[in-house]
């Protein structure tokens, strides 16, 4: 996907090489393709939509997560996540998934911000952000401000992509 041979509008892909958006949407149809080459099914029942589904899911979490690089705490945990996914991956390393109990946040050190925010809705969004779990809520307020402008980046460009080959 070059300049010269995409048609889309200034506002939809950044073609700044160095941009989030354009790194996301490289990688991501870069995925999509080796994808595509696999062996097709012939059957579309509903195990198999899902399974092209979580395929296609995690290819897209897998290139934002790679995009924003490891910068982010939320990035590193999905990568670590999708690593863990993948057969003999996490059973050959040995590690254990931290608990909801770790973490001195968990042991009732509750900061000032949290007891304010409201400890039912911190602990909604530390499940939201991947890695959310053992963050301080300052690093978490960070880091779902990042994450949520990745996502709405995700989604801008998969719209771009459907746009682009529905014509």
């Amino acid at each position: 996907m070059t300049p010269h041979h995409v048609s889309m509008k200034p506002h939809q892909i950044s073609m700044k090489p160095s941009s989030i958006k354009t790194r996301f949407a490289y990688g991501f149809m870069r995925t999509l393709k080796r994808l595509s080459k696999r062996k097709p099914t012939s059957s579309s029942s509903p195990r198999e939509i899902f399974r092209s589904y979580r395929m296609i899911k995690m290819a897209s979490d897998a290139s934002m997560a790679s995009a924003v690089g490891c910068r982010r705490a939320w990035s590193r945990a999905m990568l670590w996540k999708i690593r863990c996914q993948l057969p003999r991956r996490c059973h050959a390393l040995g590690r254990r998934k931290r608990s909801r109990t770790d973490g001195c946040r968990r042991r009732g050190v509750a900061n000032k911000a949290e007891k304010e925010l409201g400890l039912g809705q911190t602990d909604e969004l530390r499940d939201l952000v991947p890695g959310g779990e053992t963050m301080d809520l300052n690093i978490l307020l960070g880091e779902t401000a990042h994450y949520i402008k990745c996502l709405t980046t995700q989604v801008q460009v998969m719209r771009n992509i459907v746009d682009f080959y529905s014509i």
